[in-house]
């Protein structure tokens, strides 16, 4: 073998372009300078790019084979295979096409109008062979030539880039992946106002003008349902996709709407349903107007694993890495972003998509509405966000308008701002997940807008100093939440959440609240196996609540005068409700209050008697200390009618001056049955009794300062008093 035949085979093998010559090939050596054979294809190979475009061209063969062994220099990663193509006019991008310079005696100087080096790849592409090895350049022309060749799949980084453009590409079926590199954006072009889409690398499907279907519904349309009725199914086609929304609620803010999706039609029914792939999250009453726009959405186009540096720090001059928008399975994976004013990544109308290991830290903004965000989803189906991180920004994710999305492992930190890392907008969310994370959470509170209206949201294993579901959230399920005190935020360390079929489990928290501002859910407000230390005079049922509250098996301590204030049922089974040192009794303002079990610990129950109110003691319920109040068990001079109904109550007092039971105003009617009273005193003074039973109880060391004669509306006898 010649020395010439072996330095040509080593280049093949190293440069890892054998394959990409064509079989069968006339093979010839020589340089870049050489003149090569006219009696058919052949192979050449030169050094750098210069010395191609150099290469005397008027004596190559249509189809002439080259293998350069770098770009500005041999084996500086650049290298390539190439054809010739004699006829082609393809404009000159420095990668895929490369024109002679007409810098040679074939071409007499002059820059050839026909005749271009076309790159031969298997689909790879690297910026590398555009001559982009560092942030010297702008990489936005090579980018936008490997984008818009139909033959690339895949966009290889193995440097740091520069990009000063704000890209827009209609492009599917491609994976950019930076290789973990750095990314720069100084001095990019202006963006528009208030346009979040306005990336460096943005995707938007296509969608018609003239394909739109608009139509009211003759019929409801009942919640989680995917067949839709439609003028003229003929007008739809399996496998297509439309955008499908509902006009905005009467009455309601200018984008309350219950249907916002990208939906893929998946059977025609009959003449007028179709099936899609979605059960919708909310009924749709008769006559709503659903209107449906055909698109061509952007497929399977990912993005992965850069180091992103914002630029600017407002809406014209920041920049932000990536956009979809009208979307189906396009992935994110390994971006770390620093700096970015909109968020790192923002997909509206898309669905099936992954977005992973991605991280955002100090943008320029965490008060700008829209900015400083990790991602937010609008209008989307589908999504799963995992393992990602921010520091000191607004969100790290936002589900708007969103469902059947899971936010996994993400954590956010640096939220004393007042961002907080996990939120939606209230825009009709429904069924989301979000497990294993931690950082503030908000849901369904941006505003009267977007409806606050959110459902079957479920967050389990989640740590935060603050935690607020206290809008339209119906059938919130929270497990395992664990809210902490935070001086420099929330020193209340507060958990709220919406007594609308809310199930909060073995969660902790200091101050805890129940709101109420919706009223949909078939199943109770359970909260169990959870323990808060409210401060004083915390209202832990809030006025407006008239739903049912249970709470079961919870432990509330340091209690001084926490409030029941909500005219809903409330109930208590086995609980630990224990006191400050001289603590105000617990302030009952429900309509119905049953215990049913459980120790209360210098703390008591004052009823408020703002109402008529019914109170149940019972299932073996222990009673024991004092209070500031000096009754365990007493009401106030409000004019509401109670009913006192004690049964196997234990109540043990070592204060002589605190009563068990003390009823001195107001209109009352009072039993008691099979109860233990054990020290101190018992206060039911006749004029506020429209009747008493006290009967079967052991009173033990107990005075009776006030008790009415047995006669025909009361009777008192019938007790043991040791």
């Amino acid at each position: 073998m010649s020395a010439m035949d072996s330095s040509r085979r080593h280049l093949l093998r190293v440069s890892g372009l054998a394959g990409l010559i064509v079989a069968g090939s006339a093979v010839t050596t020589g340089t870049a300078h050489a003149a090569p054979t006219t009696s058919g294809p052949g192979v050449l190979h030169a050094d750098t790019v210069d010395d191609l475009r150099a290469l005397n061209t008027k004596t190559l063969s249509d189809g002439t084979q080259l293998l350069l062994a770098g770009y500005h220099r041999a084996g500086d990663g650049g290298a390539m295979a190439l054809r010739w193509n004699k006829n082609s006019t393809a404009p000159h991008n420095g990668g895929t096409v490369i024109t002679p310079t007409g810098k040679n005696p074939g071409n007499n100087d002059k820059t050839p109008t026909k005749g271009r080096w076309h790159q031969l790849h298997t689909g790879t592409l690297d910026f590398r062979t555009f001559g982009h090895f560092d942030t010297t350049h702008p990489a936005d022309t090579a980018l936008d030539a490997m984008i818009d060749d139909p033959t690339v799949h895949r966009i290889e980084a193995h440097t740091d880039l520069h990009f000063q453009k704000r890209h827009l590409w209609n492009r599917s079926n491609i994976e950019l992946d930076f290789g973990g590199h750095h990314i720069t954006t100084t001095g990019i072009e202006k963006n528009t106002h208030d346009n979040p889409f306005g990336a460096v690398l943005s995707f938007r499907g296509t969608v018609t003008t003239t394909t739109t279907v608009t139509y009211a519904l003759p019929g409801k349309v009942i919640e989680l349902t995917d067949n839709f009725p439609v003028p003229d199914a003929k007008a739809f086609t399996v496998g297509q996709w439309w955008a499908v929304q509902v006009a905005p609620v009467e009455g309601g803010g200018g984008d309350e709407r219950e249907l916002q999706k990208l939906v893929e039609i998946t059977e025609i029914i009959d003449a007028t349903h179709v099936r899609v792939g979605y059960l919708n999250g909310w009924e749709l009453a008769a006559g709503r107007t659903l209107t449906w726009t055909r698109v061509e959405p952007v497929r399977d186009t990912h993005v992965r694993n850069m180091l992103f540096e914002g630029a600017g720090d407002d809406e014209y001059t920041g920049s932000h890495p990536v956009s979809y928008e009208y979307a189906v399975g396009c992935d994110v994976s390994g971006i770390h972003a620093t700096g970015t004013f909109w968020p790192v990544i923002m997909r509206r109308w898309c669905t099936r998509f992954r977005t992973e290991e991605c991280s955002l830290k100090n943008p320029p903004t965490v008060m700008y509405g829209g900015a400083g965000y990790l991602t937010q989803q609008i209008y989307c189906l589908y999504g799963r966000v995992a393992d990602c991180t921010t520091s000191n920004v607004r969100h790290l994710n936002d589900l708007t308008a969103s469902a059947y999305c899971t936010v996994v492992n993400c954590h956010g930190d640096g939220d004393d701002e007042g961002g907080n890392p996990f939120t939606t907008h209230g825009q009709y969310e429904h069924d989301l997940l979000f497990d294993g994370n931690s950082g503030l959470m908000d849901i369904a509170n941006s505003g009267a807008q977007w409806g606050i209206s959110a459902k079957r949201i479920t967050v389990r294993r989640h740590v935060c100093s603050w935690f607020t579901a206290n809008t339209k959230i119906t059938d919130l399920t929270l497990e395992d939440v664990t809210v902490i005190a935070r001086p420099t935020f929330d020193q209340a360390g507060t958990l709220t959440v919406n007594a609308d079929g809310a199930q909060v489990r073995g969660c902790t928290a200091k101050t805890f609240a129940v709101a109420q501002r919706s009223a949909r859910s078939t199943r109770p407000t359970v909260i169990s196996d959870c323990s808060f230390e409210p401060p004083a005079e915390a209202v832990l049922v809030q006025t407006p609540v008239t739903a049912p509250v249970h709470f079961v098996r919870c432990t509330f301590t340091g209690l001084d005068g926490a409030v029941l204030r909500g005219a809903g049922p409330v109930h208590f089974t086995d609980c630990t409700l224990t006191g400050a040192d001289g603590a105000a009794p617990l302030s009952v303002g429900s309509a119905d209050l049953r215990i049913d079990g459980g120790t209360y610990t210098d703390t008591g129950i004052e009823l408020s008697a703002a109402r008529d109110q019914r109170i149940t003691v019972t299932g073996g319920a222990r009673l024991t200390g004092t209070n500031k109040a000096g009754a365990l068990l007493g009401r106030t001079a409000g004019s509401g009618t109670v009913i006192w109904d004690l049964s196997a109550v234990s109540s043990t007092t070592s204060g002589a001056g605190t009563a068990h039971v003390r009823i001195q105003d107001g209109t009352n009617h009072y039993a008691a049955t099979g109860c233990r009273f054990t020290g101190g005193t018992l206060h039911l003074l006749p004029a506020a009794l429209d009747s008493a039973l006290h009967t079967s109880c052991v009173e033990q060391g107990t005075r009776r300062t006030a008790m009415p004669a047995n006669g025909g509306t009361a009777r008192t006898d019938g007790n043991l008093t040791l």
